[in-house]
């Protein structure tokens, strides 16, 4: 038997370096672009609402294993569904006591009163996604792919909705093929709607697919679409 300490990565096809080259390069310029409006913001999340500028979760990300590996490998004793990595936000609800972020684990819903005034504008245009370029940059996420999930709702959703485990095949995106076909997740229907996207973006997944979604967002958010 092989042991798995001398395996080696299965060389990266031509087409997915190139599609990967795109959404490095989209995230490279994208934070010289608006470094000086995250800035803005930054100063003001800090004078409008007590707490960090950053918010930062664990959510579940790709999951390099070959379909039916099991989780208690020399990788991975707990199968958490992908790797776990820390997503940037700016941060857009009030803190508890304890400084953590009100939205931990909890779904927003339109006219959630967790959220900051300034908050609700960033949220409105997406604004608050900006820091996940880092993400892209650091090989976290895409700009393009699935959303990421926080882990308790993860494994809840992975219970309840056949295939869901079959989107983290792809690193998670910042925009996606289901983020601009429907507003954010409120309910298990919605994220079941949006799965059937997301194993539509996956099947054809390539550089110009990319690119098209890319271009296709930008209307989505000047036009304030599925946003709250």
């Amino acid at each position: 038997m092989v042991d798995v300490l001398t395996r080696t990565a299965s060389p990266t096809p031509p087409s997915e370096a190139l599609r990967r080259g795109l959404n490095v390069a989209v995230a490279g310029v994208g934070v010289v672009l608006v470094a000086p409006l995250m800035a803005l913001i930054a100063i003001g999340i800090k004078l409008t609402s007590p707490g960090p500028i950053f918010f930062v979760q664990t959510r579940v990300g790709v999951d390099r294993r070959t379909p039916g590996e099991p989780a208690g490998n020399s990788r991975r004793r707990f199968d958490g569904g992908g790797k776990p990595f820390a997503i940037y936000k700016f941060r857009t609800m009030t803190t508890n006591v304890n400084g953590s972020d009100a939205s931990d684990q909890v779904w927003a819903r339109p006219n959630d009163p967790r959220v900051t005034a300034i908050g609700r504008l960033l949220r409105l245009y997406r604004l608050d996604e900006l820091p996940q370029l880092l993400n892209v940059l650091r090989g976290d996420m895409d700009v393009v792919g699935p959303r990421p999930e926080q882990p308790a709702i993860f494994a809840r959703l992975r219970l309840q909705i056949d295939r869901y485990q079959e989107r983290q095949r792809v690193r998670p995106g910042i925009t996606g093929w289901a983020q601009i076909n429907q507003c954010y997740d409120t309910c298990v229907d919605d994220v079941r709607s949006k799965l059937q996207h997301d194993l539509e973006y996956i099947s054809r997944q390539s550089f110009l697919e990319d690119l098209k979604i890319m271009l296709r967002t930008l209307p989505v958010v000047i036009g304030k679409r599925g946003a709250w």
